[in-house]
């Protein structure tokens, strides 16, 4: 099963390229990583962990 690479922060609404940095959860809620690093690396949806979005090639 693959990640869906969401094109916009949940936050912010700022473009998210697919070889941009991101932070995702285990939901894949999509944050920009100055979105992330303002909520202390945690998902204001489920709580979980924000960890950097792996990038494709």
């Amino acid at each position: 099963m693959a990640l869906e690479m969401r094109e916009r922060c949940e936050r912010c609404e700022a473009a998210l390229l697919p070889d941009s940095s991101a932070r995702i959860c285990s939901y894949e809620c999509t944050f920009c990583v100055s979105c992330s690093d303002e909520l202390r690396h945690t998902c204001p949806n489920c709580g979980g962990e924000l960890v950097v979005r792996p990038r494709r090639a």
